[in-house]
């Protein structure tokens, strides 16, 4: 299908492109009425209110755009420094952005990407899927990482979660552990709600008492976590925090209160970030790089044939460091 023109959105607004063109461009004189028939009138047609878009659209620039909910963290520079190595081997730079949590700005994030890139890599765990719908330019190429997508109609990479989770319950059943306790990460984010509803789920298959606890992925979310526990009276010998910023805040918490890890409270965290290999932390290994290197590779397939749609798992491993026993700082 043909890109979309402003002469388009005008017919379909019933209005002139002089008209069209200012509300676009936000000058104060252009009614209320006339600016929601221009808005509504780019929705439905996919325009993209860029200059020389269809020119930019047609040529190559050998660009990936990479959209990420932040850009700051151990996570996101191993995901980027993945998936920039692949790049580089194929002769391709990358253009960065983030989300900032809301639908709107997702949409000018993901919009303000056509024309410059040839292709999208979108990992937008809090949006929903009609959000995310509407904000993908229709006819860029995109491949999501653990995101919410309409009917499965993009190639996605997905973390096994679930997999993960019942390794981590399985690792401290087997230690002995009964009273555990999960730091979860927000609601809405996919991978937060995936590893709460496992974690519950395994521990009622085995009999275990648990206690779940929203954070907010944020180091201090679990530090705090742990102090309410520990101020309340309630009793864990186990905690598995739904990444390790939180399990490292959780660390500090406990060492604070005078409680021995793992002797009285074993720790587990989720991703495997390099600072958790350097402080002996019991993680669930993403491999963050590799994830991002295969989300290019899955990206520029896609680009070049009409079979590389489809959902592809990337599992997980539990790796075994001092915070839950003996374990290797590996």
């Amino acid at each position: 299908m043909p890109e979309a023109t402003i002469r388009d959105v005008a017919r379909r607004a019933h209005l002139s492109v002089a008209t069209v063109s200012r509300a676009l461009n936000g000058f104060d004189n252009v009614s209320e009425a006339a600016k929601e028939r221009v808005a509504e009138a780019v929705r439905v047609l996919g325009y993209v209110p860029h200059a020389g878009a269809r020119s930019l659209s047609l040529a190559r620039t050998n660009a990936i755009g990479v959209v990420l909910p932040d850009l700051h963290g151990e996570f996101f520079s191993e995901i980027v420094r993945g998936m920039d190595r692949e790049a580089s081997r194929r002769g391709y730079l990358l253009l960065l952005s983030n989300l900032h949590g809301s639908p709107d700005q997702a949409t000018l994030a993901l919009r303000a990407m056509h024309g410059r890139v040839d292709g999208l890599i979108v990992m937008a765990p809090n949006l929903a899927a009609e959000d995310l719908a509407a904000a993908l330019p229709p006819r860029l190429p995109s491949v999501l990482i653990n995101t919410r997508d309409v009917g499965g109609q993009r190639p996605a990479i997905h973390l096994d979660n679930t997999a993960g989770v019942v390794a981590v319950v399985d690792h401290l059943a087997e230690l002995g552990r009964k009273r555990l306790v999960h730091v979860a990460g927000p609601r809405g984010n996919i991978d937060a709600d995936e590893r709460a509803v496992a974690f519950k789920h395994a521990c009622a298959a085995r009999g275990l008492a648990c206690e779940i606890l929203r954070g907010d992925f944020e180091q201090a979310s679990g530090e705090h976590a742990v102090a309410r526990l520990i101020e309340s009276g309630h009793k864990f010998d186990a905690l598995f925090a739904a990444n390790d910023n939180m399990a490292i805040g959780a660390l500090q918490a406990l060492a604070d209160a005078g409680i021995a890890v793992p002797m009285d409270v074993a720790v587990v965290g989720f991703d495997d970030i390099p600072l958790a290999r350097h402080l002996g932390l019991t993680t669930v290994r993403v491999r963050i790089a590799e994830l991002g290197e295969r989300a290019l590779a899955r990206l520029l397939l896609s680009m070049s044939t009409s079979d590389g749609n489809g959902e592809e798992l990337h599992a997980p491993e539990l790796v075994v460091r001092n915070t839950t026993g003996p374990g290797s700082l590996e």
